[in-house]
């Protein structure tokens, strides 16, 4: 049983987060501290111009919207949304918030991540707690 897992959440049609939900629900102890979070990866210098600060806003309303209905689901859930690089910034985050968990889904993969999604084949490798990858 695990005391304060991390979930890292994408919202798009590759990624299911039921799964992941059921297995941190069935893993956490009764007083357990889950954490959904969300990576905004850092806009490239040449898409700046157009994505307007309003439009950032905006996006990050919708995620901590979306975040508030996942943690509603689990007892002691809550969502962060941080900027980084995914896999990077994952992996930091758990170590920072001494996650004994971190239950990551995976896409199917292509040729290039055969076996894992890069972002939870870099969480694998690299992650100091347990990982648990769920497709």
């Amino acid at each position: 049983m695990y005391h304060n897992i991390l979930v890292p959440v994408i919202f798009d049609n590759e990624h299911d987060i039921t799964a992941p939900i059921k297995l941190a629900g069935i893993l956490k102890t009764p007083d357990a501290k889950i954490t959904f979070l969300h990576v905004i990866e850092h806009v490239p210098a040449y898409a700046v111009s157009y994505i307007t600060q309003e439009l950032q806003n905006e996006l990050r309303v919708a995620l901590n919207d979306e975040l508030e209905k996942l943690a509603k689901r689990l007892p002691g859930a809550e969502g962060h949304i941080i900027e980084g690089h995914s896999g990077r910034t994952i992996v930091e985050y758990a170590n920072e918030h001494r996650n004994d968990l971190i239950i990551i889904a995976s896409h199917r993969p292509g040729l290039e991540d055969y076996f894992l999604g890069s972002t939870a084949s870099h969480v694998v490798r690299h992650a100091s707690c347990a990982v648990h990858v769920v497709r």
